[in-house]
C-alpha cells in the first residue's frame, strides 16, 4: 500500500510541474469558418496540405463556434484546406510554415455545394481530439476509424474506454457509463446497448464526447461518466445516407444490414436509421470447484459449451420543425425487436473423498426469449433573445416488454451403465414489462461575466416482473416451486439543478454546479407479501477548473458526486437456476451506491494527455459468491460492499511515425481496494493493475488502409475474485471505390486466439476457478454504399432526457 501511494504521489508531483514543457518553436495557424450567411460552421475538417506533394502536414477540427487552431512544429510550403459536408472545399494561398510561425487567417467563408452532398474530406491517420474543461471530443468523421467499423468499435478506441468481450463499456476502469446519442438517452440494458452499437455503422458518427465527470446538468445517475455519440447532421435541402450489408464468421455465420437516411425539405428535417444485427458465439466455460467435506475435499469439474444467438432489429427516427429562426420543435421515435436463443449443455464430474465411484451430472438448459421496446420523445428548443438565453423542454415515454422460457433437464448417475440415473426437469417462465415517463426543462441565461444554467426534471417508473418456476421429477407432471415470484416496482425521482460557468482570468475558467434529487421507491413482492420502501434526498455537487498555463500546456481539474441506483431486476427477490449447481437470486435490500470522483488532466500541445484520478464509492455494487458445502451448490447475487477505492493514472500519447503511419497509444494504471463484510467473513483486498493499448493506422498504396489494434490487460481483482492478465490483436483493411461511395472492409478479431479469461475466487470457504473463451476469433466483412443529393442548409439540435432505461436488464 505504501509503495502504491508513493507511486501516485511521485506521478502527481511530476505532472504538476510540467508547465515548463511549453515549446517555443510551435507554429500556430488560427481562424474562424463561416458559411455564406455568416453563420459559424462547426466540426469542419481543417488541414495543412503540403504544396509539393499534397500530403497532410497537420490538421484540426473547428469547434462549435467555427473556431480552429492548428499547432505544428514542421517546416513546409503549405496551404489551408477546409472541407465539410454540404460545402465546397476551401483552399488558401500557399505560405511558408516554419517553427514559430504565427498566422491569423481571420474569417474564412465556405460556400454551398450546389451539386449535392458528395464529400471532400482530408483525413489523417488518426482522429483529431478536442479537449474541453468538462469533456474530450473525438472526431470520427473522415478518419480511418470510421471506415469498416461499428459504433462499438470506435467507442472502444476512445480515450479511457475499454469494451470487454461481452460488449460491456468500461470508462476509466469502471462500468456503468451512461451512453447517449445526440444528447438523448439510449434507454437500454448493457447487453441490448452492445447489440445496438454493433449494428450501427461508424460511418454514421461525426464525433464521440467522453465526459468522465459530468456537470450538474446531467442526471446524477451513473458513477462511471457519460459517453455521447453525435451522428452526422444533414446540411442539405435534400438527402444523404448509406446502406450497408455484411456479416461475421467466428464458427457461426451472423449477417448484419442497415440503412441510414437524412432528409430536409424547407423547415422540416428528418432522419431515420434501421439496423439489423445477428450476433452469435460459443462460450467455452470450464469451472473447477472444491468443497470442504468431513472426509476431505470434494472436487467438481464442470465443462459447459454455451451457444448463444441474438437477433436484433432497431429503428431510430427523428423529425424537427423550425417554427422560425429562434424556435423549433421535434419528435424522436425508437423501436426495437429482439430475439435470443441459448443452449447450454454441461457435464460435471464429481469426486468425493472415500468414495470410489465418481458421480456425473449431465444437464441441458434450453432457453428462448424475446421482446420489444418503444421510446418516444417530444422536444422544444427556443432562443429567447440575442444574448444567448435559451429554453429547452423534453417529454419522454418508454415501454418495454420482455419474456423468456427455459427448460433445464438434468440427469445424475454413478454407474457406467447409468442404471441408477435420476432425472429432473425445471421449467422457467419469466415475463416483465417497464413503463417510464420523464419530463425535464432546462434554462440557460448569460449572467454577469458568465452563464447560468438551471433546470428541473421528474421521472416515474413502473416495472412488473412475473417469474414462474415448475419442477418435474422423472416423467412426472410439473409442480409449482416456492421460488416463483411476482414483483412490482415503483420509482419516482424529482430533481433540480443550477450551475454557473465563467472566468477568473484570461487563463483560468471555471464551472460549478449543484444538483438535488429526491427519490421515492417501493418494491412489492406479491408472492411473498413483502413490501420494501426507500425514500431519500441527495445533493450532488460538481466543479471544473481549466488553467491554461501556456499555449502548449493546460491543466483541467474536475470533481463531482454521483449515484448509481440498482437495476430494477436486481431488486426482485427471484431465484434463477443457471444449472443444477449454480443459481442467481435478487436482492430487494440492495441500496444505491454513491461515488466521489476527482480528476486532474494535463494536456500538452493539445494532443498528449496525462491524467490522475481518484474515486471512492460507498455501498458499491458487487457480485457476491456464496457456497453451500453441504448441498455443494454456489449462489451469486449483487450486494453492497462497504467501500471501494480506485486511483488511476492514464497517459494518451499519439505518435505520427510517418505521414502515412500514425499511432494512438494509451497506458492506464489502476489501484483498486475492496473492503466489505460478507457473511461471517471480512474482505479487504487491493491490487495495482494496468492496461496498455496501441492503435496503428496506416495508409497503404492504391487507397488501401490498414488498422491494427493491440491490447493487454494485466492481472486484476474484482471483489472476491481475481483475473489473470490477457491480451489480443485485431486488424482490418478497407478500400473505397466508385469515387469514395463504396467502402469494402475486412476485419479480423482476436487474430491469435489469446482473449482467454482465467479467473479465481478464493475467499472464506470458496475455492473456485474459471476458464472462458467466447469465440472472439473471427472475421467480419462489410460493404457500405453512400449516397447524397441536395442543397446546403442547417439543422437545429434537440435533446432527450432520462437515464432510467439504462437500468433495464
Amino acid at each position: 500500500m505504501k509503495t502504491t501511494n508513493l507511486l501516485f504521489l511521485t506521478l502527481f508531483s511530476y505532472l504538476l510541474g510540467m508547465s515548463n514543457l511549453a515549446a517555443k518553436d510551435i507554429s500556430k495557424i488560427s481562424g474562424k469558418i463561416l458559411d455564406q450567411n455568416g453563420q459559424a460552421v462547426p466540426y469542419a475538417n481543417v488541414a495543412l496540405i503540403a504544396v509539393n506533394d499534397g500530403h497532410l502536414v497537420d490538421g484540426a477540427v473547428s469547434d462549435e463556434n467555427g473556431l480552429f487552431l492548428i499547432e505544428s512544429a514542421k517546416t513546409a510550403q503549405v496551404k489551408v484546406v477546409i472541407s465539410s459536408i454540404g460545402f465546397k472545399p476551401y483552399e488558401s494561398d500557399p505560405f511558408e510554415l516554419k517553427p514559430g510561425t504565427i498566422k491569423e487567417m481571420g474569417e474564412l467563408t465556405v460556400t454551398d455545394e450546389a451539386t449535392g452532398l458528395d464529400e471532400v474530406t482530408v483525413s489523417s491517420t488518426r482522429p483529431e481530439i478536442i479537449i474541453e474543461p468538462d469533456k474530450t471530443i473525438v472526431n470520427v468523421e473522415g478518419t480511418v476509424m470510421a471506415e469498416g467499423s461499428t459504433a462499438l468499435d470506435v467507442i472502444g478506441r476512445s480515450p479511457g474506454i475499454y469494451v470487454d468481450q461481452d460488449g460491456i463499456i468500461n470508462l476509466n476502469g469502471r462500468t456503468g457509463a451512461v451512453v447517449m446519442i445526440n444528447d438523448r438517452q439510449t434507454y437500454m440494458s448493457a447487453t441490448d446497448l452492445a447489440n445496438f452499437l454493433r449494428a450501427m455503422p461508424a460511418d454514421n458518427i461525426k464525433s464521440i464526447e467522453v465526459i468522465n465527470n459530468p456537470s450538474a446538468r446531467f442526471d446524477a445517475e451513473g458513477s462511471a461518466g457519460v459517453i455521447n455519440i453525435r451522428l452526422k447532421k444533414n446540411t442539405v435541402d435534400g438527402m444523404f445516407g448509406n446502406v450497408q450489408a455484411g456479416g461475421q464468421y467466428n464458427g457461426f455465420w451472423a449477417p448484419i444490414a442497415g440503412v441510414s437516411l437524412n432528409v430536409k425539405k424547407g423547415k422540416w428535417s428528418t432522419n431515420a436509421d434501421l439496423n439489423y444485427n445477428h450476433y452469435a458465439n460459443l462460450n467455452e466455460l470450464d469451472i473447477e470447484r472444491n468443497f470442504d467435506v468431513p472426509e476431505g475435499v470434494s472436487k467438481f469439474l464442470q465443462e459447459s459449451r454455451i451457444r448463444q444467438r441474438n437477433k436484433n432489429l432497431f429503428f431510430n427516427g427523428a423529425a424537427n420543425y423550425e417554427i422560425n429562426e429562434n424556435h423549433n420543435i421535434g419528435i424522436n421515435l425508437q423501436a426495437s425487436d429482439f430475439d435470443n436463443t441459448t443452449t447450454n449443455p454441461s457435464l460435471t464430474e464429481i469426486a468425493t473423498p472415500g468414495v470410489v465411484d465418481k458421480t456425473y451430472l449431465d444437464s441441458y438448459n434450453d432457453s428462448d426469449g424475446g421482446g420489444n421496446r418503444f421510446f418516444g420523445n417530444l422536444h422544444y428548443g427556443g432562443n429567447l433573445d440575442t444574448l444567448g438565453t435559451k429554453l429547452t423542454a423534453d417529454f419522454d415515454f418508454t415501454r418495454m416488454n420482455s419474456g423468456s422460457e427455459s427448460l433445464l433437464s438434468t440427469t445424475t448417475w454413478t454407474r457406467e451403465d447409468q442404471s441408477d440415473a435420476a432425472r429432473g426437469r425445471l421449467n422457467t417462465l419469466n415475463d416483465m414489462y417497464y413503463n417510464i415517463f420523464t419530463a425535464k426543462v432546462d434554462f440557460v441565461k448569460p449572467l454577469g461575466k458568465g452563464t447560468l444554467e438551471t433546470g428541473v426534471k421528474g421521472s416515474w417508473v413502473k416495472s412488473d416482473n412475473n417469474l414462474d418456476l415448475t419442477l418435474a421429477i422423472e416423467d412426472g407432471p410439473f409442480e409449482p416451486t416456492p421460488n416463483s415470484n411476482h414483483f412490482i416496482y415503483h420509482e419516482n425521482v424529482l430533481a433540480g439543478y443550477a450551475s454557473y460557468k465563467g472566468k477568473f482570468s484570461d487563463k483560468v475558467s471555471y464551472q460549478a454546479g449543484l444538483r438535488g434529487e429526491y427519490s421515492n421507491i417501493e418494491g412489492n413482492s406479491v408472492t411473498l407479501n413483502q413490501i420494501n420502501t426507500q425514500e431519500y434526498f441527495n445533493l450532488f455537487p460538481s466543479a471544473f477548473i481549466q488553467h491554461k498555463v501556456s499555449d502548449n500546456y493546460q491543466i483541467i481539474y474536475n470533481a463531482n458526486r454521483r449515484i448509481t441506483r440498482p437495476n430494477y431486476r436486481l431488486l426482485n427477490p427471484f431465484v434463477y437456476y443457471i444449472d443444477p449447481l449454480t443459481s442467481e437470486r435478487g436482492n430487494p435490500n440492495l441500496k444505491p451506491q454513491y461515488s466521489n470522483n476527482f480528476e486532474m488532466n494535463h494536456v500538452v500541445k493539445g494532443a498528449y494527455q496525462f491524467t490522475i484520478g481518484y474515486s471512492e464509492t460507498s455501498d458499491a455494487f458487487m457480485q457476491v459468491f456464496i457456497q453451500d458445502d453441504e448441498e455443494r451448490t454456489t449462489t451469486t447475487f449483487t450486494d453492497n460492499f462497504d467501500k471501494t477505492r480506485n486511483a488511476n493514472f492514464r497517459a494518451m500519447v499519439p505518435v505520427q511515425i510517418r505521414e502515412w503511419w500514425g499511432t494512438s497509444n494509451m497506458l492506464q494504471v489502476n489501484y483498486n481496494r475492496y473492503k466489505s463484510q460478507i457473511g461471517d467473513d471480512y474482505l479487504d483486498t487491493e491490487q495495482t493493475s494496468f492496461m496498455v493499448r496501441s492503435q496503428h493506422n496506416i495508409n497503404l498504396p492504391k487507397g488501401f488502409k490498414l488498422e491494427v489494434v493491440g491490447m493487454y490487460l494485466g492481472p486484476q481483482i474484482w471483489g472476491q475474485g481475481s483475473i489473470e492478465g490477457f491480451g489480443w490483436v485485431d486488424a482490418g483493411v478497407t478500400k473505397t471505390i466508385m469515387k469514395d461511395k463504396l467502402t469494402i472492409a475486412v476485419n479480423g478479431t482476436d487474430l491469435f486466439r489469446t482473449q482467454v479469461i482465467k479467473a479465481k475466487v478464493d475467499f472464506a470457504d470458496i475455492d473456485t476457478s474459471f476458464r472462458q473463451y467466447r469465440s472472439n476469433q473471427g472475421v467480419r466483412f462489410t460493404l457500405r454504399y453512400r449516397f447524397s443529393k441536395g442543397e446546403s442548409f442547417r439543422v437545429n439540435k434537440s435533446s432527450g432526457s432520462s437515464e432510467e432505461r439504462d437500468r433495464l436488464n
